[in-house]
């Protein structure tokens, strides 16, 4: 049986956001065992939490769908790290955030030598490729999940599971007033300050900057002292928006490195490409238009496989439509501008989406998802013992 406060974990993030998710959990888990082991797979945020990293996550964070066969050979020597330090020096809990395409194998792997799974942040198998809740519910020893409609599925399937709330409501936060920022960027306050999200891939950039950014050149005659602002995503420099057209739409764009989410909270309004940007919008109180484009095989594909009826999160988790979604072929400047104008020009159309996204704040739950999955995920440790 584990030690009270020094249980054996190997934890899995694949990718950037779930290295960043793990982090945050690593560091609850250490405040409630202090003597905790970890190993496993990450980036720097586990690294600057202590976790021993078996293999870097960096080799495998390319890995999709297409990319499968061309990294096969980082997939298997990864596999076979965590393989070994299973066998040699069995954790006393494995660990896995999203990336179900590795993490499902492995779990198959740690029950054949009875080693418990946690499984943090659900793939979503219920937007797509569904039939893989057969082999969770046969791996998984216990899920904790992060959107409030995940629970009901899994509960439906007899799976043991905890709705923890969503880890951003932690994570985003202005560190500034608005004003304060603001005027530390040379933006007067009175300024009506657009967002430029078009994404953190460098596909989603090629198919989203140049339609935003001619968006922003219809809007720019009908406000008063706009300011196009463009937070700079991580994984992306300069030279991939100058490649998509930045500098040459006629329209200036700050771009900002830094603080983040203080720019983001410092918008009237935001053009965003879909994904995890709409909760972080919602949690900022930040009035979005949401927008997508990918090649017309993907988008008949897709259409095919998808189970879910809207593309943002912030919509999944309202059960409505909080935001407008112009997707594939309605994913066009004029249509983007109209849709962002209204919000700023509307007031009755701001109104109700803002009291849509403080709704969807709500079912996000409260601060604490790291807490509350760390003790449950010790609680795991210490009763399969």
């Amino acid at each position: 049986m584990p030690a009270l406060n020094s249980p054996r974990i190997m934890i899995v993030a694949g990718e950037a956001s779930g290295d960043m998710h793990g982090a945050r959990l690593i560091a609850a888990l250490k405040a409630q065992a202090p003597g905790a082991q970890i190993c496993g797979i990450g980036g720097p945020e586990l690294t600057r939490q202590g976790v021993e990293i078996l293999y870097d996550a960096s080799r495998l964070a390319v890995v999709g769908i297409v990319e499968v066969l061309s990294h096969f050979r980082f997939i298997r020597e990864a596999m076979r790290a965590l393989e070994k330090r299973l066998r040699e020096q069995p954790p006393d809990l494995l660990i896995l955030i999203d990336y179900p395409d590795f993490n499902l194998i492995l779990a198959k792997k740690a029950k054949r030598l009875g080693i418990p799974v946690f499984y943090y942040i659900s793939p979503q198998v219920w937007a797509w490729r569904s039939g893989r809740v057969k082999t969770i519910k046969k791996l998984v020893d216990r899920m904790a999940v992060i959107l409030p409609f995940e629970q009901e599925f899994y509960r439906k399937l007899g799976m043991r599971v905890d709705f923890v709330g969503h880890p951003l409501m932690d994570a985003v936060q202005p560190t500034r007033s608005r004003e304060d920022f603001l005027q530390s960027l040379g933006i007067d306050p009175e300024s009506t300050v657009i967002g430029i999200l078009p994404g953190s891939r460098k596909r989603e950039i090629a198919g989203m900057l140049p339609v935003f950014l001619a968006a922003a050149k219809r809007m720019r005659e009908q406000l008063v002292k706009p300011v196009f602002v463009l937070p700079l995503a991580p994984t992306l420099n300069e030279e991939d928006l100058l490649a998509n057209g930045l500098g040459e739409a006629g329209v200036e764009v700050r771009v900002v490195r830094e603080n983040r989410y203080d720019l983001m909270g410092a918008c009237n309004a935001v053009m965003a490409a879909s994904g995890t940007v709409s909760l972080e919008l919602a949690i900022l109180d930040v009035p979005m238009v949401i927008s997508y484009r990918v090649s017309p095989l993907t988008y008949f594909l897709g259409r095919r496989l998808i189970k879910v009826q809207y593309a943002s999160l912030v919509n999944l988790v309202a059960g409505r439509e909080v935001v407008p979604e112009l997707l594939q072929d309605e994913a066009v400047p004029e249509k983007i501008a109209d849709a962002t104008l209204r919000l700023i020009k509307n007031q009755a159309e701001r109104t109700r989406m803002l009291a849509g996204l403080a709704e969807v704040r709500e079912r996000l739950g409260g601060p604490g998802a790291s807490e509350r999955s760390a003790r449950l995920a010790l609680d795991l440790a210490r009763s399969a013992s």
